[in-house]
């Protein structure tokens, strides 16, 4: 007479338990940091669209002597018409501060702000969190000023 022996088929309960408690540490741990990397993701989204701002504050300044005081003095398009996923507007105010307005349900209540400063020839540009969170600055941002040289 042969003896059949049956091999085990699937998981027990414990390992179950122990693959769905794995799953739920790395969730907790993960889940916070991809929202940081997504609101990141939408402020540096405000860099790209200052840099028509930029280059817009970079020519009058060289072509005039003075930082405009506004889009239209810049010869931008109304600060609200200049937006994009999570920007709601990009607005050049005075002595040609650039401020970056975000959609408050994507990044949070805050703004980026650029400003321009003469350095004999060139414009370097502070990068500055207004009520925003120095995490979400973009690197450029949290580390030295960029340049740019305008043409006289």
């Amino acid at each position: 007479m042969k003896t059949m022996t049956q091999k085990q088929q699937g998981f027990t309960l414990i390992e179950l338990m122990i693959v769905v408690a794995i799953i739920g540490i790395l969730a907790a741990i993960a889940l916070p940091q991809y929202q940081d990397y997504t609101k990141r993701a939408h402020v540096s989204e405000g860099m790209s669209l200052s840099a028509g701002a930029k280059a817009a504050v970079i020519e009058t300044y060289a072509s005039t002597g003075k930082y405009p005081t506004s889009n239209t003095e810049a010869g931008l398009d109304v600060a609200t018409n200049i937006k994009g996923n999570a920007v709601t507007s990009v607005t050049v105010g005075a002595d040609g501060v650039i401020k970056v307005a975000f959609d408050e349900d994507k990044v949070s209540s805050g703004k980026l702000v650029l400003t321009p400063t003469d350095e004999g020839g060139s414009i370097s540009w502070a990068c500055t969190g207004e009520s925003l969170e120095a995490k979400l600055l973009p690197a450029n941002c949290r580390t030295a000023a960029t340049t740019a040289t305008p043409s006289k």
